[in-house]
């Protein structure tokens, strides 16, 4: 593996395993490929290469759910398993058809991969953007841990994945992708050098302007919500998730009609130029702002902060290297955020900020970018998630 930021230091005798040594930062796909070759990462069946994107690994469904009481952490003294023998309700087969996970409802899936961590990587996860998209609320729990989506340095377990659907009823079954991991190598606190802070201000000026850009670094370039509608599909702003309707199997790409399940938000149905956010609703919109990732960076969005509004905008917060860069062809990509309000209805204006997009940088440059073995998402407009047939003006006021 001709990798300058890789270095393979063997042992156990003759053995053939290794221990991969990686600079800090994200780990790439290569890395990651590593990870899995060194049994820092495993699985209970062979992990497959379509698993692997530029910084992330996208993990499966394992052959087991549960209905649990409630959602929980384990705290520093239990496993997940134990809590489940105390929460569980019914013991859920995901092999051969799958299962209905109802929506209201809370899971807890098994994961088909499980860590072995040496003392200086970090995992966290997110869910897929796809996931995020359909209002399917996931997190990653490990055991004897008081914190979602994370695993500690030197962290050898099972993971499981808590599901709950929020808007729509879904169907899965085991090796559904809902969640993707990152392993980052490093102090997980550590802050980027001057030169490395330079070049990324430099390569997204361009993007956000000079002063957006500098804050890169420092608690993440704020995003706004675009107000303005799309003009090329009658000032379209967003979709709102309608109320019972049908289910939705998470495996099924380009099979729903968007009118089925989402009602169309226009400019004109805007007051004073805001937007109400009414309580409990799901709503897709997107970013005023264009979004680029640089090529040697991975982001993550920052989800929800009370001190700009009662409501949480981006389940999904992973952006892969290469998204959204005009160099890498992509057309002026926007940021799709899921948006959900709390308790009260909530008016968002435009400008204001509704999340923060954080950057870091990659151990090693990636053999491929987001986009360069396809993808949903490059190039995005105001997107639904990849399961609906990308909708027109017309075919979307038609009645479910």
């Amino acid at each position: 593996m001709s990798d300058s930021n890789l270095i393979l230091s063997f042992h156990k005798g003759d053995d053939l395993d290794y221990t991969p040594s990686f600079k800090p930062g994200i780990l790439s796909r290569t890395q990651l490929q590593a990870a899995v070759a060194a049994k820092i990462i495993t699985a209970s069946r062979k992990i497959q290469d379509t698993q692997f994107q530029p910084a992330s690994l996208d993990l499966r469904l394992g052959a087991k759910a549960w209905r649990v009481k409630s959602s929980f952490l384990t705290g520093k003294k239990e496993t997940v398993e134990t809590k489940i023998k105390s929460l569980a309700m019914h013991e859920i087969d995901l092999t051969n058809k799958g299962a209905v996970l109802e929506k209201g409802c809370v899971y807890i899936a098994e994961l088909m991969e499980s860590l072995d961590l040496p003392k200086d990587i970090t995992a966290f996860a997110n869910p897929k953007s796809s996931t995020g998209r359909l209002d399917v609320f996931t997190r990653v729990i490990a055991d004897y841990s008081d914190i979602f989506e994370f695993a500690p340095p030197k962290y050898r377990g099972k993971l499981y994945l808590e599901i709950s659907p929020r808007s729509f009823t879904i169907l899965v079954r085991q090796g559904s992708r809902l969640s993707q991991l990152r392993l980052r190598a490093g102090d997980n606190t550590s802050k980027m050098d001057e030169t490395k802070r330079t070049q990324l201000i430099t390569q997204l000026t361009p993007i956000y302007g000079k002063h957006a850009a500098s804050k890169a670094t420092d608690g993440g370039v704020p995003l706004s919500i675009n107000l303005t509608g799309d003009l090329s599909n009658d000032k379209l702003v967003g979709w709102q998730a309608r109320e019972n309707v049908g289910l939705i199997d998470v495996d099924g790409v380009g099979r729903y009609r968007a009118a089925g399940f989402w009602e169309r938000i226009t400019a004109d149905d805007l007051i004073d130029g805001g937007l109400v956010l009414n309580p409990n609703r799901f709503y897709i919109l997107a970013s005023h702002e264009y979004v680029a990732i640089p090529s040697d960076y991975a982001a993550e969005m920052t989800a929800y902060d009370t001190r700009i509004g009662e409501f949480r905008a981006h389940y999904a917060g992973f952006f892969d290297p290469g998204f959204g860069m005009p160099e890498l062809g992509a057309d002026k990509t926007r940021a799709v955020l899921e948006v959900r309000s709390h308790d009260v209805p909530f008016f968002i204006e435009k400008g204001q900020t509704a999340c923060r997009l954080v950057y870091d940088y990659l151990s090693a440059p990636p053999d491929v970018t987001y986009g360069d073995t396809g993808s949903n998402y490059q190039g995005q407009g105001l997107r639904l998630s990849k399961h609906f047939q990308t909708p027109t003006a017309k075919t979307a006021e038609a009645k479910p």
